[in-house]
């Protein structure tokens, strides 16, 4: 990932990374994205839908749903 310099605000020669798409994005098992996502959903929802958290869900899931699969393979 290439970083670049600020200029503005409170930031002013920091360095803050290139934000944009992943050269190679990462590919999933088929099937894997819909069960994280549906994790994420029902974390989502177990948390009371509270805005703000989305990817806080996402890693929790993708945790969760790692965790099984590796469970059943035991």
């Amino acid at each position: 990932m290439r970083a670049r310099k600020t200029t503005t605000g409170k930031a002013k020669g920091r360095v803050a990374p290139k934000i944009g798409r992943a050269e190679k994005p990462i590919e999933l098992p088929d099937g894997m994205w819909e069960r994280i996502s549906q994790k994420a959903y029902e974390l989502w929802e177990q948390r009371g839908r509270q805005e703000g958290n989305a990817f806080r869900d996402w890693l929790d899931a993708e945790e969760i749903v790692m965790e099984e699969i590796h469970e059943a393979r035991e």
